[in-house]
């Protein structure tokens, strides 16, 4: 069987960073959510070692606006906001055809197992609890970008055949 060609785009492609083999994640776009405007530029401060291109969103109606016109390949989104909450931006990008690939992470102060179940039945993919501890953060958000585009390429390879 023949060996198919990889696609060549840029956010999608294999690179071999000093030879270990990983998934190229430059191009990647992060949606970072949060009312608090001291929380999204940390966290902003955090990712600044990603080669990822970042937008922000103030609350849940301004990541809806900003998710369907930016399309991020992964969301960093605070779970108690005013006008819309995390859960319910969730559901929304998780029903949206054109955004149910994205990557959610929910970034909350909340502890309680109701509302981590509550999130996952939103359909998020992961957790962080705040305060972000930056490791967390940079180390989760590369790894779940890894993902995503290995997702990606597998897609298009399989459109492909």
């Amino acid at each position: 069987m023949p060996l198919m060609s990889l696609p060549t785009d840029s956010t999608i492609a294999l690179a071999l960073e000093d030879g270990a083999g990983q998934v190229d994640i430059r191009g990647c776009k992060v949606l970072v959510v949060d009312d608090n405007a001291q929380n999204t530029e940390l966290v902003q401060a955090y990712l600044e070692s990603l080669p990822v291109e970042i937008a922000t969103a103030v609350d849940g109606v301004d990541a809806m606006a900003q998710a369907e016109r930016f399309r991020p390949d992964l969301v960093l989104l605070d779970v108690m906001m005013p006008r819309m909450s995390g859960f319910e931006v969730c559901q929304k990008i998780k029903q949206n055809p054109d955004l149910r690939d994205t990557v959610v992470i929910m970034v909350t102060a909340l502890h309680e197992v109701g509302d981590f179940e509550r999130a996952v039945e939103c359909g998020c993919d992961d957790f962080l609890t705040k305060p972000v501890n930056k490791l967390e953060l940079v180390t989760r958000v590369r790894s779940l970008l890894r993902v995503r585009v290995l997702k990606r390429m597998l897609e298009d390879l399989k459109r492909a055949r």
